[in-house]
């Protein structure tokens, strides 16, 4: 998978995330969660383009973790509405599965240009 498709990617996931928090119940722990799902999958969606625009192997590693923990975050609160079943677990299946496959994405990603920036002498 290359850049434009990773970020592609992200984009979409970020979208498929307004509809399931339109779908939670109307109580407040769901405000609370919706609130925090919608900024870190658009977040994770954001920083990667951002990434993909550094100017520098630093510069692109530290957008990249930011990206990474943001889609962590994502896949947290995924997790919470499964548990809590706020969501039926069958209708989570999907998303839960494309965050966790991002997250794992994105870190190997990061791990990738942490040895690249390690192999030019450049701090992390």
């Amino acid at each position: 998978m290359n850049a434009s498709e990773l970020q592609k990617r992200l984009k979409e996931f970020a979208y498929r995330i307004v509809p399931l928090c339109e779908s939670l119940p109307a109580k407040k722990v769901s405000r609370v969660i919706e609130d925090q799902l919608t900024r870190s999958a658009f977040s994770a969606a954001a920083n990667y383009r951002a990434a993909c625009k550094a100017q520098s192997v630093k510069a692109f590693t530290a957008k990249l973790s930011i990206a990474f923990e943001e889609m962590d975050e994502s896949l947290f609160w995924l997790e919470v509405i499964t548990e809590l079943k706020l969501i039926k677990e069958d209708k989570m299946k999907k998303i839960l599965a494309e965050a966790d496959e991002l997250t794992r994405i994105l870190a190997a990603s990061r791990k990738t240009s942490q040895k690249k920036s390690n192999s030019l002498n450049i701090k992390s």
